[in-house]
């Protein structure tokens, strides 16, 4: 046990009950020797049993239970990593499922390569399983794939079966060196908001400046169910502030990160598929719904040009300036 590293794994949850739960049980059921679980509770309420489940598992050490009065995704991960000693530092969501060999698969890579930083579990998609029958197999990604302007659409981290290097993770399954954090002082924007759609995405693309590679590993696999409510849809998805987030998000890590060429192609991909409909995203080619997702295209990118043109005096980073406050 001692000559493995100590894996933390962080469970970032809003409004979820038995999946919770369920989620929590296969963590603590893990082959894996050497790890810890904490679990930041966005929740404002829960169930009488989950809340006594939750209570008595972190009673009993098997768990560390942080209850928080803000909701974020980025701002919840900051705060798990500031408060987790693993040397590896591995984020599930909170309705997954896995077998109890996931923990060691993510592990083993660290081990085997000094130059992997970050690892990307494959997600087994119940949604995008159903979209392709579950009969496609892809066995390296193409080039496109690496490209950070249309990288978007060529990443497919359900279907690739042999593992690889990658541009990006999923947030509902991926892991990092502790160093990533300590030694290159990177965190999760918190300025990623709504669904957060993208943060993770972010995240990785400042990875590639510390000369760390991202692999991505099938073994280190687990089924995301994808509930339709908590988790990080602290809004509906049809909702106008949903659609505004989308694209100021997509704009925001664009603007962040993308050199002029990679930007437009980004830009340019986003308002063929998410505007005006074509594949893989195949919307609606109604004129009315055009014109209103192309006005949320529009007010997406002024929204993100504001927040980087207030980024000098303005980092977003209000969650973890309020924790260090209490902490200080």
């Amino acid at each position: 046990m001692n000559d493995l590293p100590l894996v933390s794994v962080i469970i970032p949850t809003y409004g979820r009950e038995e999946t919770l739960r369920d989620s929590i049980i296969d963590v603590l059921n893990q082959d894996y020797p050497n790890f810890e679980v904490l679990v930041v509770d966005q929740s404002p309420t829960h169930k009488p049993e989950i809340q006594t489940y939750l209570e008595t598992t972190a009673a009993a050490n098997k768990i560390q239970w942080f209850r928080l009065d803000w909701a974020s995704l980025p701002g919840a991960r900051n705060y798990g990593v500031r408060r987790a000693i693993g040397e590896i530092i591995l984020f599930i969501d909170d309705d997954v499922k896995m077998t109890p060999e996931f923990v060691a698969a993510h592990a083993k890579n660290y081990l085997q390569n000094p130059e992997i930083g970050a690892v990307a579990g494959r997600v087994f998609d119940r949604d995008k399983l159903s979209d392709s029958g579950g009969e496609l197999q892809i066995e390296y990604l193409p080039p496109a794939a690496m490209d950070p302007g249309i990288a978007w659409y060529h990443l497919d981290l359900v279907h690739t079966i042999k593992p690889q290097q990658v541009l990006t993770a999923r947030g509902c399954n991926m892991s990092f060196r502790r160093e990533i954090f300590t030694k290159y002082g990177l965190h999760f924007d918190e300025r990623f908001r709504g669904s957060a759609v993208r943060e993770e995405s972010d995240f990785c693309l400042r990875i590639r400046q510390t000369g760390y590679k991202i692999w991505y590993d099938p073994e280190a696999a687990l089924i995301h169910l994808g509930e339709e409510t908590g988790g990080c849809h602290d809004i509906s998805m049809r909702s106008l502030k949903y659609q505004l987030t989308f694209y100021h998000n997509h704009f925001l890590m664009a603007l962040k990160n993308l050199t002029s060429s990679q930007a437009l192609r980004l830009y340019a991909a986003l308002f063929d598929c998410h505007v005006l409909g074509k594949p893989p995203c195949n919307k609606s080619g109604s004129p009315i719904k055009i014109v209103t997702r192309g006005i949320f295209y529009t007010l997406g990118f002024i929204k993100a040009l504001i927040t980087v043109i207030q980024s000098p005096w303005n980092d977003g980073q209000i969650y973890t300036h309020l924790d260090n406050i209490h902490t200080n």
